[in-house]
């Protein structure tokens, strides 16, 4: 029988079943719970948790919070509610796709145009090219550098 997922299986008792990296990182989560409550001090905490990486087995993971209360759980931050009016920004990565889509288009239709000027020797679509070239490249710029600096934080 399957056993709710924020508990320690029924074999934790017997000290012969191994644990998994799953189950550690329930366990941290459930010791930095109780340090945000205020149930453990920080020296205390860092001990568990080296205990924790330490253990192999259940029954050496339930020893770790046997103290502790059952289902502790971290709080989720909370949601920054929209204010009524508020515009939506969309998603960079969508906005850029169909900017790209869009600019690709316009210079389809702009070398498609009928060559201009006294020699008739200039594609007619030049002025209209180079200026949804220059639109897409502020967009690009506005729209990537959220974007790239998503990218930096995660990697960095």
């Amino acid at each position: 029988m399957a056993e709710p997922p924020d508990r320690m299986p029924a074999a934790a008792g017997s000290g012969r079943w191994r644990a998994s990296d799953a189950d550690r990182e329930r366990v941290i989560g459930t010791l930095k719970a109780a340090f945000v409550q205020g149930m453990l001090a920080k020296e205390e905490l860092d001990l568990r948790v080296g205990q924790t990486f330490a253990a192999r087995t259940y029954a050496q993971l339930a020893a770790i919070t046997a103290d502790l209360p059952a289902g502790l759980t971290i709080a989720e931050p909370p949601q920054v509610a929209r204010v009524q009016g508020e515009p939506r920004i969309p998603r960079p990565g969508r906005v850029l796709a169909v900017a790209t889509a869009v600019c690709a288009g316009i210079w389809l239709v702009a070398f498609s145009l009928p060559a201009s000027g006294p020699d008739h020797d200039s594609p007619g679509g030049v002025a209209l090219a180079g200026t949804a070239t220059f639109f897409y490249l502020m967009l690009l710029l506005m729209a990537g550098t959220p974007i790239l600096a998503d990218w930096l934080n995660k990697h960095w």
